[in-house]
């Protein structure tokens, strides 16, 4: 009997990418002639410590198609293979919420019908073992229908939904993302030990196993499990109660918090830990791009996610020998806990996601601002996010839209003048809306930095902002909080970026 196979992602009803060469990959005895035969096109390789990969040519978008890979006298189908566009979805807990817990999600699904979409979940396990394999050959890709999409990432099936429609052809979307994890975890060890700052994530790793046996690492894991299926009942139990209860009370009810889990070789919490067990599963399955909504794990060490989330990028395009591999991001929107003080630390991440985007090439950008809820880290209204970064894919990527219809408004400059500061804007040209009887959110200082609301003016494509507190205005910002009312919108529906005029403004 052989051993030919197939990595896991390749399955019956897959999506392979249209326009670029198709890398297929697996294991096989050593010397073995493979044969990778779709739609009238052959790529052969030999097999080398035991792996084999080839790469077909490229092909237009179409299908049902059956793939086949043989060698060795063995021989692999897939059937119902479809070529159109692959996007890999990757992040945490917002990219993973699953459509059904998505606004008005379970009346989506059950009306789902004729959408071009299909979708294909990494496993998400955190350790490699004799059940890591099995696990994996359970999954598979799947169509979209009222049966298979109950659990899609929300974020991926809105985006893919809109893209097939805009462009005609079949969007395939591989969920890669895990609930809690910070982008240290998508990264490998080699790249975060490159910057002394993002070190740090693979330095408390270290620590927390230093002298400690796996079996005693096991035994902590265990523990803190039994303690987690005890504790969160009554976490939910007091929110069934009390719905709008604040994150004290719900300590005081069920006892303090120990999340998150012990650091260890188990944890998908710990540096590095499901860059192996998921991203790499999946890598290189070619791809059109990436979409990543992260970062709310990393709001401990704001000041230095700019350099974390650059550093992803670079690994994950060099991982997939593309260096301008499309990188679509989510920014963060509103988010406080109930009770919880503004420390404005989501303030630095949304901050780095748009500095990010700015300076790294073929990155673009989904403002969200408006799609925050009050005391939930995991707002429903997931269809804007999808749909926006789907603008963002149409100008980037494709091509198909103006950069004014697939962006609201970004800080650009300002002007000291003797009414206050006069603010300048990227893609404002067709002027703002204001959504509140009030002009919330824009705050103005002078050389003290200390901060005043400050009312703000429309002014066609600018906006002006004073405040009688501040007679010499050196700065400006606007929605500087974790969580506020969004005013201020682009007349495409985007709302204006958040923004400080001074980056050193701390």
């Amino acid at each position: 009997m052989g051993i030919l196979s197939c990595a896991a992602v390749f399955t019956d009803h897959m999506v392979l990418q249209r326009g670029k060469n198709i890398n297929v990959w697996g294991i096989a005895y050593d010397n073995t002639e493979i044969t990778v035969s779709l739609n009238g096109k052959t790529a052969k390789g030999i097999t080398k410590n035991h792996k084999w990969q080839v790469s077909l040519p490229k092909m237009e978008a179409g299908g049902p198609y059956e793939m086949t890979v043989s060698g060795g006298g063995e021989m692999i189908s897939f059937k119902d293979v479809m070529i159109g566009e692959v996007w890999l979805a990757g992040g945490q807990s917002n990219m993973e919420l699953e459509l059904h817990s998505s606004l008005n999600g379970e009346e989506v699904i059950k009306n789902i019908k004729d959408v071009n979409v299909r979708f294909y979940y990494t496993k998400k396990n955190a350790y490699i073992d004799e059940y890591f394999y099995a696990d994996e050959r359970n999954g598979g890709w799947a169509a979209a229908s009222p049966e298979t999409t109950w659990a899609w990432s929300a974020v991926g099936y809105y985006f893919a939904k809109k893209l097939s429609e805009d462009l005609g052809v079949t969007v395939g979307i591989i969920g890669c993302n895990w609930g809690g994890t910070s982008a240290s975890a998508w990264m490998s060890r080699k790249m975060l030990e490159t910057d002394a700052d993002t070190k740090t994530y693979v330095d408390e790793y270290d620590k927390a196993m230093e002298g400690k046996t796996f079996e005693q690492y096991c035994e902590e894991l265990e523990d803190y499990q039994n303690w987690y299926n005890e504790w969160q009942p009554k976490i939910d139990e007091f929110y069934s109660k009390n719905p709008t209860g604040e994150w004290g009370d719900a300590l005081a009810f069920a006892g303090p918090c120990r999340y998150p889990e012990p650091l260890g070789p188990k944890s998908p919490f710990r540096a590095c830990g499901v860059y192996e067990t998921m991203l790499k599963r999946v890598c290189p399955y070619t791809l059109a791009g990436f979409l990543y909504y992260q970062g709310e794990s990393d709001d401990h060490k704001p000041d230095m996610y700019y350099k974390l989330l650059k550093m992803l990028i670079e690994q994950w395009r060099g991982d997939w020998n593309d260096d301008t591999l499309p990188f679509m991001l989510v920014q963060l929107p509103m988010h406080i806990n109930r009770g919880e003080p503004d420390y404005k630390h989501w303030c630095k991440i949304r901050e780095a996601q748009m500095r990010v985007h700015q300076t790294v090439k073929n990155t673009g950008i989904a403002v969200i601002l408006d799609c925050g809820e009050y005391g939930n880290i995991h707002p429903v209204n997931k269809q804007p996010v999808g749909e926006r970064l789907e603008l963002q894919a149409l100008y980037h990527v494709y091509g198909k839209i103006s950069a004014d219809e697939a962006y609201g408004a970004i800080y650009k400059s300002c002007e000291y003048t003797g009414d206050g500061v006069l603010l300048s804007f990227e893609h404002s040209a067709d002027g703002f809306e204001m959504r509140s009887a009030k002009d919330i959110g824009f705050e103005i200082a002078g050389a003290d930095k200390k901060y005043y609301p400050a009312s703000a003016r429309l002014m066609g494509d600018k906006i002006l902002v004073s405040s009688h507190e501040v007679s010499e205005p050196k700065y400006v910002r606007y929605n500087w909080t974790n969580y506020g009312e969004v005013t201020v919108f682009s007349k495409n529906g985007i709302p204006l970026a958040p923004f400080r005029t001074d980056r050193n403004d701390d």
